[in-house]
């Protein structure tokens, strides 16, 4: 028996209504799907503050990586820790949404799902101090240490 309680399923505007595609189709497709992307991210970027201050986080990591001239694979540490934070809190940003969408009213569980997805980004910005910790403290020390010296 069909369920006639919800709402009509309207059709996919992103897939192809008979399914075959031709290439130039097909191109057309997947360079929308980078728009797409590029839509989230800027949605994120634009709606969520902890995004904003992620992103200027990593811009200072990044400024004071070339600065202290930190090795390439230092750098590459830093650039995973960057990237990790940066996707957690957009997963963060699509739980708030399903939740928010499912359970428009309170409800404890919803509460805790959100919770939980905020905690699972602190966990991740930790690891990414604790990485960041890791790769300057020895080049801020042995500048400070060269600083004092004189």
């Amino acid at each position: 028996m069909p369920d006639t309680t919800s709402a009509p399923q309207q059709p996919n505007p992103r897939r192809q209504p008979n399914g075959e595609q031709s290439a130039h189709s097909e191109l057309r497709a997947f360079l929308r799907g980078f728009v797409y992307a590029f839509r989230g991210v800027a949605y994120t970027v634009k709606t969520q503050r902890n995004m904003r201050v992620h992103i200027l986080a990593a811009i200072l990591a990044v400024a004071a990586g070339v600065l202290l001239k930190i090795p390439l694979v230092e750098f590459g540490f830093i650039a995973v820790a960057i990237l990790s934070v940066l996707v957690s809190e957009m997963f963060n940003t699509v739980i708030e949404a399903c939740v928010d969408l499912i359970s428009p009213k309170y409800h404890p569980l919803a509460e805790r799902a959100k919770d939980v997805a905020a905690g699972a980004v602190l966990v991740n910005a930790g690891m990414a101090v604790i990485i960041g910790f890791i790769v300057f403290a020895p080049p801020l020390f042995s500048l400070f240490a060269g600083l004092w010296k004189h």
